[in-house]
C-alpha cells in the first residue's frame, strides 16, 4: 500500500472531545473518526487493526469446536417479552417500531435469537453439544458514551452461545472457551487477568471477566498478591470476620444533639468518635418496595451485592422525598432504630457495639446502639466494596487493586433462557430435557483502544506486531532522488512478493515528518533508505517499541524483517 494513495488523515493536535489515550490516538492516527455521540466510522487504518483482532478471534474459536453464523441485528420484541427481559433490560435498549406498528429493538446481544434458532431446529441429545457464535454490530444506548472504542453506543462484538445436555457438558464446554480466550488475548500481545464477575442483565450463575489491565480503566480488579484469586471489584468477595473492635459492655441509648452534622466524619468528629463506630443507614428503592441498608461508617455499599442478594430488579438510592417520607428527617440523620423498613446490614457489623446512628430526627443522633437489643435486622450479607484493609477471600493475604478494561465476559447460563423460550431436547430414554446453555462475549473493537492503552509513549501509538495495521513501514527520506526511489520501489515489492504487510510511505515530505507520522501510526518495523545507506548498500532498520536501529544488509534485508516478524507473532496452538 502507497501512503499517498491512502485515506490516512493523520492531526498533529489532540481534539478536545478525547479524553483516554486511546481515543486521541486512535483519532490522531486518522483511524476513527465521530459520526455522532458513541459512534465512530472506521477509517482504513483503523479497520485494518480491527480485522486483525477478528481474525485471531475466529481462528481460536473455530479450533476450539466452535461454529460461525450471523444472527440479525434487529430483534422483534416477542422474543425479549417471552424471556423476560423486554420489561427488565432498561433504557439502554433501542426500541422502536416498524412501519406495521410491531414492536423491535436493536440487539445488544443475541440469547433470544439464537435460543429461538436452536429449539426450532436441535431436537435429539445426538445434535448436541452444538456451540456457535458470531461477529457482529451491537448497540446499547449508553447514557453517558466515552473514551471512544471503550464505551460506544455501536460497537462490534464476538457473541458466542453454547448448548449442552447437562451441567457437566456445559463445564467442559465453558473451559474450553476459556481457555480460547485466554489463547486469544495472548495472541494479541495485551497483558490481562482473568476475574470472578458478576453476570449482569444476561443473567447466570457463574462468570468470569478477562480484564486488559491499564491506568485508565474503567473497572477496579482486586486481586490477592499471594495466590491466584481475582475478582472485579462488584464481585469481590467479603468473608465475615470477627470484628477488630475492642469488647465492650452494652451501654444504654442516648439522644444527642448533633446541629449540622450529617457526614459520617461531621457526626464522628461532633461525638469524638471514629467512622467505624458510626452506622451508616442508607434508604434504597426497589422495584420491591424501599429497604434500609446499614453499614460502618468507613465502608461503603455495592450496589451489585446489594441487587443481587435483595434478587430485585430496579435498586437506586432514594429521593429526598422519600426519605424525609420514610424517616421524617432530612438526609444525613436516618437511623434504623423505630425505622419502618426492611433492614438489611453488613457482615463488617456483626459483632459491633454501641454505634452511633441517626435518631430519624433533623439535627439529633442516638448513640449506643446495639443489635438484637435495639433493632431487627431481616438479614446479615457481604453488602461492601473490599478495601485495602481486606483480606484474600481463599487465602488471607493481602489484596492489591488494579485498573482494567473489560474485553471478554464468559458466562454460564444454566435455565435461564432455555427455560424461559422451551429450548429443549429428548435425552437418550427419550424423556424431554431443557439445554442448559453457556454464553461467552468479546469486545473486538474494544480491544483495539484497550490494546493502545497498554502500548503507547508520547509519539504515538506502539502496536504489538499481531494487531499491527502493517508491520512494516517502508520510509525513503530522498522522494526527489530518482536511485533511493528506484531502490526503494523494488524493495517494496519483494517485501510484499515475501507475505510481510507494508506501508511505503511514497510522500513528498521531510524526513521528520514521516518519523513523527510513522511513530504515531504504530507500525512496529521501520526501514529507512537514503543515499548515505544505500551508499552502503543497506538499509536503517529502527524498532517502534525498544527504538532500536541497526543497519541491515539489502541482499539479507527481507529474510531480516521474514524473522523478526515470525519471532514476534503469536500463532494458533
Amino acid at each position: 500500500m502507497y501512503y499517498s494513495k491512502m485515506l490516512l488523515p493523520t492531526l498533529k493536535e489532540t481534539p478536545a472531545e478525547a479524553e483516554t489515550v486511546s481515543h486521541q490516538l486512535l483519532l490522531r492516527a486518522g483511524m476513527i473518526r465521530k459520526l455522532t455521540s458513541g459512534i465512530y466510522d472506521y477509517l482504513p487504518l483503523g479497520l485494518m487493526v480491527l480485522r486483525k483482532v477478528e481474525a485471531i478471534v475466529r481462528e481460536e474459536m473455530n479450533c476450539a469446536g466452535a461454529q460461525e453464523l450471523l444472527l440479525p441485528a434487529v430483534q422483534p420484541a416477542e422474543l425479549w417479552q417471552e424471556s423476560g427481559r423486554w420489561q427488565i433490560y432498561g433504557k439502554e435498549l433501542l426500541r422502536f417500531r416498524d412501519r406495521h406498528d410491531r414492536d423491535y429493538c436493536f440487539g445488544p446481544t443475541h440469547e433470544e435469537v439464537v435460543t429461538d434458532l436452536v429449539r426450532r431446529e436441535v431436537h435429539s441429545y445426538r445434535q448436541l453439544p452444538l456451540n456457535l457464535y458470531q461477529i457482529q454490530t451491537k448497540f446499547r444506548d449508553e447514557i453517558r458514551p466515552r473514551f471512544g472504542l471503550i464505551r460506544g453506543r455501536e460497537f462490534i462484538m464476538k457473541d458466542g452461545y453454547s448448548f449442552d445436555i447437562d451441567e457437566a457438558g456445559a463445564d467442559q464446554t465453558y473451559r474450553a472457551m476459556y481457555d480460547a480466550y485466554t489463547r486469544i488475548f495472548s495472541r494479541c500481545g495485551l497483558r490481562f487477568k482473568t476475574v470472578e464477575a458478576d453476570s449482569g442483565p444476561i443473567g447466570g450463575s457463574f462468570s468470569h471477566e478477562f480484564m486488559v489491565l491499564a491506568e485508565t480503566g474503567e473497572d477496579v480488579v482486586v486481586s490477592c498478591t499471594a495466590c491466584a484469586y481475582a475478582a472485579n471489584l462488584e464481585k469481590a468477595e467479603i468473608l465475615p470476620t470477627e470484628s477488630s473492635l475492642p469488647v465492650e459492655p452494652l451501654l444504654p441509648l442516648g439522644k444527642v444533639h448533633t446541629p449540622g452534622a450529617r457526614s459520617v466524619s461531621e457526626v464522628a468528629d461532633f461525638l469524638q468518635t471514629t467512622p467505624d463506630k458510626v452506622l451508616k443507614t442508607m434508604i434504597y428503592q426497589t422495584d420491591e418496595g424501599a429497604v434500609a441498608v446499614l453499614l460502618r461508617g468507613d465502608h461503603e455499599v455495592n450496589e451489585v451485592k446489594l441487587k443481587n442478594f435483595l434478587q430485585v430488579s430496579e435498586l437506586f438510592l432514594a429521593p429526598e422525598e422519600v426519605i424525609r417520607q420514610e424517616t421524617n428527617a432530612a438526609v444525613g440523620f436516618a437511623g434504623p432504630v423505630g425505622l419502618n423498613l426492611p433492614i438489611y446490614a453488613d457482615y463488617g457489623l456483626g459483632s459491633a457495639v454501641n454505634l452511633v446512628a441517626g435518631a430519624n430526627e433533623n439535627d439529633y443522633h442516638i448513640i449506643n446502639i446495639n443489635f438484637d437489643r435495639d433493632l431487627v435486622v431481616k438479614g446479615f450479607a457481604d453488602l461492601r466494596q473490599a478495601s485495602n484493609s481486606d483480606p484474600c477471600p481463599r487465602c488471607g493475604a493481602a489484596l492489591e487493586f488494579l485498573r482494567g478494561i473489560e474485553v471478554g465476559h464468559v458466562f454460564k447460563l444454566g435455565y435461564k433462557y432455555s427455560k424461559a423460550l422451551k429450548a429443549t431436547f429428548l435425552d437418550d430414554q427419550g424423556r424431554e430435557q431443557y439445554m442448559f446453555m453457556g454464553c461467552y462475549g468479546i469486545g473486538v473493537s474494544r480491544i483495539v483502544a484497550a490494546a493502545i492503552e497498554q502500548n503507547h509513549d508520547l509519539d504515538g501509538i506502539i502496536f504489538p506486531m499481531p494487531l499491527a495495521p502493517f508491520q512494516v513501514l517502508l520510509v525513503p527520506i530522498a522522494a526527489n532522488d530518482a536511485d533511493t526511489m528506484a531502490v526503494a520501489s523494488r524493495l517494496y515489492r519483494e517485501i510484499r512478493a515475501a507475505g510481510i504487510e507494508v506501508l511505503f510511505d511514497d510522500r513528498n515530505e521531510r524526513p521528520g515528518i514521516k518519523f513523527k507520522d510513522g511513530d504515531l501510526l504504530g507500525i512496529p518495523v521501520r526501514v529507512v533508505l537514503g543515499p548515505k545507506t544505500l551508499a552502503q548498500g543497506a538499509a536503517e532498520v529502527r524498532q517502534r517499541r525498544s527504538r532500536a536501529v541497526q543497519l541491515i544488509p539489502l541482499a539479507s534485508l527481507v529474510a531480516y524483517l521474514q524473522d523478526h516478524i515470525q519471532a514476534e507473532m503469536i500463532r494458533p496452538t
